[in-house]
């Protein structure tokens, strides 16, 4: 593709609100491509992928950039493209040759994959020889996974709506209600998605639900919501009968979950903000099913969430351990004896799966409960994103 100057500078000033002032990659990019409407498809493509792929690369590419400049990076990240730089000013003072020579000399892992030192030390300590693939998995562009919605329409007959439209998609085997494009593209401009037929979610984090094993008719809390996917996922698993609570501490989280429920068709989610331990309590022993989508590093997502990387630390890791086992600690009291649990992590360490599980089910409080099953997803096993999810039984009376 031949590059633009107008495209540079997008690139360079997303770049500037992500490395220097913290921002979230996927809503600097969302706030560039609004603030100029006429780019074309491509060049808004262009821009989205160079941005992420540029954060994904940003250790690599500093290492090997002759400045911290970011037109400089840019321009490292170019030539390591494959790409020719044009004889602009911007890229004064960079050798095509010097980037070659450096890149080839490089044995640290860290820096190969772009990972900070102490992430490469504790995922190797931790997955020991599924390290070095589940890291290569990770730097992969992800696919983008469709969840049909089957109140409205099946997997089949999306598809076929799809391909006439131009939008070929392949159905992956153990994934009942996905479907993946062939070829990425903007979806959410479709027809389809306005009716609300399918959503947007990783295959993985389409068997969190189903995990839960609900049936029509159920009281289900999904205690952890966010902006409520697995809510609506849950909904169309009861065919929309029953009742869902869909919980968390954060109201502004919730906020587009009525308007995702109309318009999947869906009349069974109700969103209740956590106010304290007393809106928990008011719960107790009520919900036949119980789902706990714990905050967690999201180290299995970083296909899609490459900035995650930049803003972890070793405290962040564990700090997150003592919410999620306060999480499960507090809100299992809200499941019905002989009920069912699930734990669900979109991280692939062992800390924050497995380990949590055990410790809860080694205290006063887990001593009320059973692990049925756990599941660990690696994205080198799976070809989607890395979670774990522990199916928990609540022993009866």
């Amino acid at each position: 593709m031949k590059l633009f100057p107008n495209l540079l500078r997008a690139v360079v000033a997303a770049l500037d609100e992500i490395y220097y002032q913290q921002r979230y990659a996927d809503k600097v990019i969302e706030r560039v491509l609004k603030s100029n409407p006429k780019w074309g498809a491509r060049d808004r493509g262009f821009i989205a992928e160079t941005v992420y792929e540029m954060v994904r690369w940003k250790r690599l590419i500093e290492t090997l950039s002759p400045s911290k400049d970011l037109n400089h990076m840019f321009g490292t990240y170019w030539l390591l493209q494959g790409n020719q730089l044009p004889d602009w000013e911007e890229f004064e003072g960079i050798n095509p040759s010097k980037i070659k020579e450096a890149f080839a000399s490089i044995e640290s892992r860290a820096v190969k994959q772009s990972i900070p030192d102490w992430l490469d030390e504790l995922g190797a300590s931790l997955l020991g020889d599924k390290w070095d693939e589940e890291i290569d998995t990770l730097n992969q562009q992800a696919e983008v996974v469709l969840r049909v919605n089957t109140l409205k329409i099946t997997r089949e007959q999306l598809m076929k709506r799809l391909r006439e439209e131009g939008i070929e998609t392949y159905a992956p085997k153990g994934y009942k209600d996905a479907l993946v494009l062939a070829k990425r593209q903007n979806i959410f401009k479709n027809p389809a998605f306005k009716e609300g037929l399918f959503e947007v979610q990783d295959a993985s984090s389409q068997l969190v639900a189903t995990a839960l094993e609900v049936e029509p008719g159920m009281r289900v809390i999904d205690a952890c919501a966010g902006a409520g996917g697995k809510s609506l996922h849950l909904a169309a698993l009861m065919e929309n009968k029953g009742r869902i609570l869909s919980m968390d501490i954060h109201g502004w989280k919730l906020q587009n979950t009525k308007l995702r429920a109309r318009r999947n068709g869906i009349s069974i989610i109700e969103p209740r903000v956590i106010e304290g331990s007393k809106t928990i309590k008011r719960l107790k022993a009520s919900a036949d099913r119980v789902l706990l989508d714990v905050p967690c590093t999201g180290l299995g997502v970083l296909k899609r969430n490459p900035d995650t990387k930049w803003k972890l630390s070793p405290e962040s890791v564990a700090d997150v351990q003592v919410v999620q086992q306060d999480i499960l600690q507090s809100y299992a009291d809200m499941l019905k004896p002989g009920g069912l649990m699930v734990y669900a992590t979109c991280s692939i360490l062992p800390l924050e799966n497995q380990v949590q599980v055990e410790k809860f089910l080694a205290s006063e409080k887990g001593k009320d409960f059973e692990l049925v099953v756990d599941q660990k997803v690696l994205a080198q096993e799976s070809g989607f994103d890395g979670f774990y999810i522990a199916k928990l039984r609540r022993k009866l009376a």
